[in-house]
């Protein structure tokens, strides 16, 4: 193939984008998929900050994210060059980054909440895919993972999905849900589901490319 088949999957906080991911990708060998997360892409600010600035500052917005830069590296891979990328610690200023090293694909998947609002890299997708949960599943998933895995107070949690998280959804994400191929809803527990929907469009995406 002259360009790599570009998918794009969005899905706001809490809707499972993350497991969807995971069971995806083990549909392909590392030689045939590449992946580009927008979140490798905020603009770092949290050494700046007091945990109380932290609290405040809405990570949930699109001035957040070096969009050129996103951009530019999502150009490269198409022109199938590898791409060098510091990871992103979620402004944990304790933690040392990693270099990421990326390879073009076949398969490129380019995620976030806001691949859809950017229009020049939604333009791109050959395939966009919309993962869906009803609200009071992706904020107890939400408060799981921030206050387990980054030790946020509930208080910090509710505050910054209250105020940062549904509002940017409704703004940024919510109105390209009908221009999607697929909306996938995953209020589920069951990781069986994901993995037969994951299956399925693998097995349509081998029809198709290889």
């Amino acid at each position: 193939m002259n360009k790599p088949y570009i998918i794009g999957i969005a899905g706001g906080s809490g809707s499972g984008k993350t497991f969807f991911l995971k069971c995806f990708l083990e549909h392909f060998t590392a030689d045939e998929v590449s992946l580009v997360s927008q979140d490798d892409y905020y603009i770092p600010v949290a050494h700046n900050m007091t945990k109380e600035e932290n609290k405040e500052y809405n990570f949930d917005l699109p001035s957040t994210i070096d969009h050129e830069h996103f951009q530019q590296d999502i150009s490269k891979l198409l022109n199938k060059e590898a791409i060098l990328k510091q990871e992103y610690t979620f402004n944990n200023p304790d933690a040392i980054p990693k270099m990421i090293e990326i390879k073009p694909a076949p398969i490129l998947i380019v995620e976030g909440l806001f691949i859809l609002h950017f229009k020049d890299i939604a333009e791109l997708l050959d395939l966009k895919v919309f993962i869906d949960a009803d609200e009071d599943v992706a904020l107890q998933r939400r408060l799981k993972r921030d206050l387990i895995e980054r030790g946020y107070s509930h208080d910090d949690v509710m505050y910054k999905w209250i105020n940062h998280v549904v509002p940017a959804y409704k703004e940024y994400l919510l109105p390209y849900k009908d221009e999607c191929d697929r909306v996938i809803t995953n209020n589920t527990h069951v990781a069986e589901d994901i993995m037969v929907i994951t299956e399925e469009i693998s097995a349509d995406l081998r029809k198709k490319l290889f």
